[in-house]
């Protein structure tokens, strides 16, 4: 029932992706303008908490994906993999951003064309999980990937939790 829950949500929310169905609650905004005399760690932690929560109704499809599937995994070391790198893939580029602003500034002015397109290919491949999840074929689908590429099966080898701790020893 949870696969079909799951499925059910996530093709819900690949439809907002797509402009199909239009949640109003993920589009709305709300805005603070305030003064800030100068730039301080506090203040940069505080833009930076309400980047986030203006940021949710963008991440939140995506996010309810990942803990969908971490929460359908088998094992918690799996889960967490699952989240730590979709974290990775979220802070990542945000800290790349910062340590090169300049020529970051000059790329999403020439990407943000294609920002429509993004989403568009988001919504689809979200409706595609969602269908995969509804059906129950999501299993097969992981079988024939790892069947058709067999190092994917090693990947979770390599960053399970005792991988990592022997690494780092």
């Amino acid at each position: 029932e949870l696969s079909m829950a799951a499925g059910v949500v996530i093709i819900i929310f690949g439809l907002h992706f797509l402009g199909i169905l239009r949640i109003p609650l993920l589009y709305s905004e709300a805005r603070y303008h305030g003064e800030m005399p100068q730039a301080s760690y506090a203040g940069a932690y505080l833009i930076g908490l309400a980047f986030a929560f203006g940021w949710t109704p963008c991440v939140g499809p995506i996010l309810a994906t990942v803990l969908a599937l971490a929460a359908n995994e088998a094992s918690l070391a799996t889960g967490v993999s699952l989240l730590l790198v979709y974290s990775l893939g979220l802070g990542v580029p945000f800290v790349l951003a910062a340590v090169a602003i300049r020529p970051f500034l000059s790329f999403m002015a020439r990407f943000r064309r294609h920002l429509g397109t993004v989403e568009k290919v988001m919504g689809v491949v979200l409706v595609l999980t969602g269908l995969l999840f509804l059906t129950g074929s999501m299993n097969w689908l992981g079988q024939w990937m790892i069947d058709t590429f067999p190092w994917l099966a090693t990947i979770e080898e390599r960053f399970t939790p005792e991988s990592l701790q022997t690494d780092i020893m």
